[in-house]
């Protein structure tokens, strides 16, 4: 169990990440509304030579198919240059180590998994990618994977707006984001961990003699500029195959904790920016209580034992519960970094971690983590019209059959696209092919690499051991559906509250209560264990029992 003094830390990472997202809300919200700004001086022109050169107007809208396929075409053919420059980085510039080009199925997944917001990595990326695609693919996809699921997550809050006409324009509002918000935000965050010891270089790497007099090489590059990226943006994806348990990625406490908040600002933020766009800040109030509500329940679980390790010799850099904040900190915001090796954590840090991948929303990623928290107050206040014989209603519209039907098929791709190729992985013997045993913790290691992949979240077991064509097509086509399907879906549902009726709630159900955020929170926690329970059980608790009895 934690101490006082550690519980006090928790509370004042997240109650100050969480200040943080509040005061920074009302400015994403001027960008997405197109306010005058003072920073208009500035933005204006590059804004205005952005769409001159590709013709972009400004003035078009956009309904909800315009929107959705606009932002997929861009991302299919960044993908399509992505892929080239990998699988040619050998015979392109800045690639002072000489490494070759990549073989077409990794460089097809990794591709795909940067474009989806997912950075689940099958490489050492300290001795697999050059510069140019550190920066030009891995770091560029990351601001834009990202800048694509704020802008989904706007166009969304835009449908639900009393009065609303259409949706935006994507090319726009994807164009304001990175100016207007990450670049600002990521060149902050990346001077300050220059400052913290992070290094930022493109000379190459480089070799020091030891103390003992051998030799060592040491791995450096443009490690700030994707530290920065990789947290404000939900991304996850390292410069190093250890991710932020690399020393030179993540040095010291202070960094740790910067991480943490950094990774949660964003989601926190889009939560506040739902209240500020629809009119009603109220209603911000489920989505953020919920939100941390759970968070704080996969806490708690994860701090049940003294987190002895599972695998001695594993190092764990920042101690058992640093560890397990970060890795609920990092599934629950759908990033994906980790600060220490999986493996090496308690089954029931685990079992956390699941947690927040299955639910995707406490907070989720930005703007996906508020649609699926939408998605699933929709289902709770179905299920709550249906127990009182009313009809159900949201923000003064009335919920209709296809409205459940859509976001319940929202709910369960996610299962499938989980459970299907976790069996297709034993059945065709590719787990066993790669050393992952038939035993629990053999299972949790399958199971999380395709629910990490279907969440769009990037942390797994496997690492570059993972770095087979099954897995990397397996995880690739998950990755897809995961990120790309529920988009339309949930879109679909916004486009089509747009015009719809509006009145006042005649069901007696305000949604902007403790009472409702509670039975929100119980809704999706028996909607989570009646659907994963059954391979939780045979995996992550599983082992926690073994554990038990084996005394770890």
């Amino acid at each position: 169990m934690i101490d006082a003094v550690q519980a006090l830390s928790v509370i004042l990472v997240l109650g100050v990440t969480i200040l943080l997202a509040w005061l920074i809300s009302p400015y994403i919200t001027g960008v997405f509304k197109r306010k005058t700004s003072r920073l208009d001086k500035l933005f204006n022109p590059i804004e205005n030579f952005i769409y001159k050169i590709t013709g972009v107007n400004t003035e078009q809208t956009m309904g909800w198919k315009q929107y959705f396929l606009a932002g997929l075409l861009l991302n299919v053919v960044m993908m399509v240059i992505g892929f080239l420059i990998l699988v040619f980085q050998g015979n392109l510039p800045l690639n002072p180590m000489g490494f070759p080009g990549i073989h077409p199925d990794l460089a097809f997944m990794q591709v795909v998994s940067f474009v989806t917001n997912t950075d689940l990595q099958h490489y050492n990326g300290e001795t697999t990618f050059s510069y140019l695609s550190q920066i030009g693919v891995l770091q560029w996809l990351m601001f834009t994977s990202a800048v694509t699921g704020l802008c989904m997550g706007i166009a969304f809050i835009r449908g639900l707006v009393a009065g609303a006409k259409d949706m935006g324009n994507f090319y726009v509002d994807f164009t304001r984001s990175i100016i207007r918000i990450l670049i600002p935000l990521a060149i902050i965050a990346s001077i300050i961990f220059l400052a913290l010891g992070v290094p930022q270089t493109l000379n190459g790497y480089t070799t020091v003699k030891t103390i003992e007099g051998a030799t060592q090489t040491l791995f450096i590059g443009p490690v700030a500029s994707l530290d920065s990226i990789m947290q404000i943006g939900t991304n996850g994806g390292g410069f190093y195959g250890a991710n932020a348990a690399y020393p030179f990625m993540n040095p010291s406490p202070i960094t740790n904790i910067l991480m943490i908040s950094l990774m949660l600002l964003l989601p926190t933020a889009l939560i506040f920016v739902f209240g500020q766009m629809i009119g009603k800040k109220t209603e911000s109030r489920p989505l953020l209580w919920g939100a941390y509500i759970l968070f704080g329940a996969a806490l708690a679980v994860s701090f049940i034992p003294a987190l002895p390790l599972i695998a001695p010799g594993i190092e764990v850099r920042f101690g058992g519960f640093m560890s397990s904040f970060y890795t609920v900190s990092t599934t629950a915001a759908t990033t994906g970094s980790l600060n220490s090796a999986l493996l090496g954590n308690h089954p029931l840090t685990w079992l956390s971690g699941f947690l927040g991948m299955f639910v995707q929303s406490m907070p989720g990623g930005k703007g996906v983590g508020m649609m699926y928290m939408v998605m699933y107050i929709i289902i709770t206040v179905f299920i709550v019209g249906l127990m009182s014989g009313r009809t159900p209603e949201y923000l003064g519209m009335k919920i209709n059959g296809r409205d459940v039907k859509l976001v319940m098929i929202a709910f369960l791709i996610h299962p499938m696209i989980i459970l299907i190729p976790t069996v297709i992985a034993y059945a065709s013997g590719a787990a066993s092919a790669i050393g992952v045993s038939g035993n629990s913790v053999g299972y949790t290691q399958i199971l999380w690499e395709f629910t990490s992949a279907a969440a769009n979240n990037g942390s797994d077991f496997l690492g570059a051991s993972g770095n087979t064509p099954f897995f990397n097509i397996a995880t690739a086509i998950v990755m897809l559906i995961g990120r790309f399907v529920p988009l339309a879906i949930l879109l679909a549902l916004s486009g089509s509250m747009i015009g719809r009726k509006r009145g006042g709630t005649t069901s007696g159900l305000k949604t902007d209560t403790l009472i409702f955020t509670i039975v929100l929170v119980a809704s999706i926690i028996i909607l989570v264990v009646l659907t994963f329970f059954p391979f939780l059980a045979i995996g992550p608790i599983a082992s926690f029992f073994k554990g038990l009895v084996n005394g770890f």
